[in-house]
């Protein structure tokens, strides 16, 4: 078992029960390499912990922006609890350090460990509440990843980025963008898709996607930093 002392100093948090803070950092992938290891991956806790994160989120939302209706706290919540967020979050935690990975996984530090770092947080607060219960979660939650919140309603950043180029185009320059797909690649299964955003008859950007609507929004955000917005 990994020493967590450390982690736990970091965020002066101490588990009562260890085992279960170490089962919080187990991927699937290091079960999958060491199948008699006894060991446990952490989907379960990540289950619990996204239950209980989301809680916590949407009751400090509640509370903070009486006056925001429904879709715009949704659009809130969806902007902080988002894996990108998260995992930026659990990296400057310290996370990555502890992680039970597969030598595979272990070597990947693109995307895929992005993914991981998320749910790992989730595991965490999973096992925290098991451990302690839902205050100290929301202790952990407000101290950790509320503090973001502010910057991203301030960037508009909770608004995706197919509605944030449409607002922008149509109070600027009177135009609705459309979108137009320039290309499909690759059989049914591994299909990417390129799809240009056209003010009017001006292209303004391409977007690549593994879908028409992944492919639509990277166009959108494409466009957005061209014109500066």
């Amino acid at each position: 078992m990994k020493d967590f002392t450390p982690f736990e100093q970091v965020l002066g948090i101490t588990f009562q029960n260890k085992k279960l803070l170490e089962h919080a950092f187990i991927h699937r992938s290091y079960i999958n390499e060491n199948p008699k290891s006894g060991l446990e991956h952490n989907e379960r806790l990540e289950f619990l912990g996204d239950a209980v994160l989301e809680l916590v989120v949407t009751d400090y939302l509640f509370g903070t922006y009486p006056t925001s209706p429904e879709g715009e706290l949704t659009a809130y919540r969806s902007a902080i609890v988002n894996a990108v967020i998260i995992a930026e979050v659990a990296q400057v935690l310290g996370m990555n350090d502890y992680l039970l990975l597969s030598k595979g996984e272990a070597k990947d530090t693109g995307r895929a460990r992005s993914t991981i770092l998320a749910n790992t947080y989730e595991s965490f607060v999973g096992a925290l509440y098991l451990d302690q219960g839902y205050e100290p979660c929301k202790e952990f939650i407000y101290r950790t990843l509320l503090p973001r919140l502010e910057e991203i309603i301030a960037k508009k950043a909770w608004k995706d980025a197919k509605s944030l180029v449409q607002e922008e185009a149509q109070e600027r320059l009177g135009v609705t963008p459309s979108y137009k797909v320039l290309a499909e690649v690759g059989p049914d299964h591994d299909k990417w898709f390129t799809i240009g955003i056209f003010f009017g008859e001006d292209k303004i950007a391409e977007g690549k996607g593994r879908s028409k609507q992944e492919g639509q929004q990277l166009a959108a955000k494409a466009a957005l930093d061209f014109k500066g917005w």
